[in-house]
């Protein structure tokens, strides 16, 4: 058995709590919230985040961040990616001096464009490095919870470390694949988010399944884009964290930034759609950090350009979609 914290007590936090949990691994869910942490503790649910899901005896709650890292061996990280960097200054002088770190995070830091494996570098040091893998893949927390089968991977610059947290999370439920392309991973589980919105504007509008399928495959071209860009491999865009991930979350109703997508197409605006979502849409922060890493980097990227301009400029989606539809022709690659 190997003891484990879960930095992080909403859905998908929660779900990676419950497999590695159910696994017979003593467990510590870190909550911020006390009414969370009580109803886990209390009745075994996550009523707020994950309602309807038992949770095994070895998962506990704790709003100590103090107690639910000590003399963990597993430390895995399901914060907001904009909350990693304050959160893991402040778990920084708690982490065991042996622990293995696993982000499953998606997103990339607004003010200085760092993929969360350069925020983890920054903040707890480059000695840890070789300590620090990172999860990603499609992968719903309600599924994952329910024990559908699904399939993920985990990336590190340390085979033995890589290995060793692939094998935390592998069940008969739950396939774990390892890779040592961790900017390749982080790029795809980071960018899909945005390309989601674009989906779902596109469902929102109405606009069919041909427009959908053409802005996917597109997405999937700008993320492998910018990952070869920051150093990526190719091939990681079309395994599980890139092409898995993009196609479940531009597809799946359970996706939160695909509805953001779908309720701007539809109209509504974007304060109104997040006052009501009730769970974090990575890909409204991640768009603002794609875009400006895309000017940096000078690589093109139109569809994120466009989510960009509904979001943070209030262009109108119809005309968001008449501007990609019209841009210059050019090659497909």
């Amino acid at each position: 058995m190997t003891q484990v914290c879960v930095l992080g007590a909403g859905a998908w936090g929660t779900a990676l709590a419950k497999v590695l949990a159910d696994k017979g691994n003593p467990t510590r869910l870190w909550a911020l919230s006390e009414e969370v942490a009580a109803t886990i503790n209390d009745g075994h649910e996550n009523r707020r985040y994950l309602p309807g899901h038992k949770l095994p005896d070895t998962l506990s709650a704790t709003t100590s961040l103090e107690n639910a890292l000590d003399g963990a061996e597993l430390v895995v990280l399901v914060v907001p990616s904009h909350a990693m960097r304050e959160v893991m200054a402040k778990a920084k002088p708690l982490l065991p001096p042996n622990a293995l770190v696993c982000s499953a995070s998606k997103g990339i830091e607004n003010e200085s464009l760092m993929l969360m494996s350069q925020v983890l570098v920054d903040v707890l040091g480059k000695d840890l490095e070789p300590r620090l893998t990172y999860l990603s893949g499609p992968s719903f927390a309600k599924e994952v919870a329910l024990g559908m089968p699904t399939a993920v991977v985990v990336a590190g610059s340390n085979e033995a470390a890589t290995h060793t947290v692939q094998h935390a999370f592998a069940s008969d439920r739950l396939r774990v694949y390892s890779s040592d392309d961790v900017v390749g991973v982080e790029i795809g589980g980071a960018l899909k988010n945005v390309i989601a919105i674009a989906a779902g504007v596109i469902d929102g509008l109405g606009l069919g399944h041909n427009s959908r399928a053409g802005m996917i495959t597109r997405g999937l071209f700008e993320i492998g884009q910018l990952a070869d860009k920051l150093g990526g491999h190719p091939l990681t865009v079309a395994g599980l964290s890139g092409m898995g991930d993009l196609v479940l979350t531009c597809t799946g109703d359970l996706s939160r930034n695909r509805t953001v997508g779908v309720e701007l197409g539809k109209g509504r605006g974007l304060a109104d759609i997040l006052a009501g979502l009730g769970h974090v849409a990575e890909g409204v922060k991640t768009a603002k950090s794609a875009y400006d890493l895309s000017v940096r980097e000078n690589v093109l990227m139109p569809i994120t350009h466009e989510v960009y301009g509904v979001l943070y400029e209030g262009k109108d989606p119809k005309q968001a979609v008449v501007d990609i539809m019209t841009r210059e022709l050019r090659a497909e690659r």
